[in-house]
């Protein structure tokens, strides 16, 4: 019987249609620190407090400097290889479709391409005001902002991370965008909790699509119960062995 690494990549190699969501886990390797378990407390504070509409209203210069400070983490991470991985698939492998919780931009300096942030990017920034000026944002690589909090260039409001925080709805058109996406050969679901919502309700979307779906993370979730193959594991060594055994086909 073959095992989950070469039965995974034997149903990639016959793939037309790929579609991979990925979560905190993916980046975790490259040392950016996860919402949940210890690492997601700042300051004694849970980020579900400070990653909201209410919370930023009650202190906007409180949440900025959480927000500074994980850009500067981020900043000096590096993509691990999962990151790689995926990266090489978006480019090499046409029908690849990468979907992602995290905000961090690691897909991308990887090389990844055809991304779909489901909770956009914090290295955008919008108008706290929503001016009309300002449209939809505005990129700001700048580490560390300064001053802090930021303004908006148009109108001189206070300036938000330009992420999708707790309460708030997704993007239309990229959630639009990942569930399309779910009509495909492979689905597979790496290093996220499977707790979120809408984002975790994309592998259902894929079952009734008739994919063959994986859950590649360390620990069981949510989803292991119902997917048709579960590898555990951490995601950039599972994905470089997946990788690797593709290039035996």
């Amino acid at each position: 019987m073959m095992d989950t690494i070469t039965q995974l990549a034997a149903r990639l190699n016959a793939a037309t249609r790929i579609t991979v969501v990925t979560g905190a886990g993916v980046s975790a390797a490259s040392g950016v620190p996860t919402f949940r378990g210890p690492g997601g407390l700042w300051k004694n504070m849970r980020a579900e407090t400070l990653a909201s509409a209410d919370g930023f209203a009650a202190d906007p210069s409180l949440v900025w400097e959480w927000y500074d400070w994980r850009r500067q983490l981020i900043r000096e991470a590096q993509p691990n290889a999962a990151h790689r991985v995926l990266a090489d698939w978006t480019q090499t492998r046409p029908g690849t479709t990468l979907v992602t919780q995290n905000v961090d931009g690691l897909h991308e300096r990887a090389g990844s391409t055809n991304v779909l942030r489901l909770h956009g990017s914090i290295w955008q920034l919008r108008c706290w005001a929503e001016c009309n000026a300002s449209g939809h944002g505005w990129l700001d690589e700048r580490v560390p902002i300064s001053p802090l909090p930021p303004r908006c260039p148009h109108c001189d409001a206070l300036a938000r991370p330009g992420v999708v925080w707790f309460g708030e709805s997704l993007d239309a058109a990229v959630l639009d965008a990942a569930v399309a996406a779910c009509n495909c050969d492979v689905f597979l679901s790496v290093g996220t909790s499977a707790v979120v919502y809408p984002a975790a309700g994309l592998l259902h979307h894929a079952q009734r699509h008739g994919a063959f779906t994986v859950e590649i993370n360390p620990d069981a979730t949510d989803a292991s119960g119902v997917v048709d193959l579960v590898i555990k594991g951490k995601a950039e060594e599972v994905l470089k062995d997946v990788d690797e055994t593709l290039t035996r086909f």
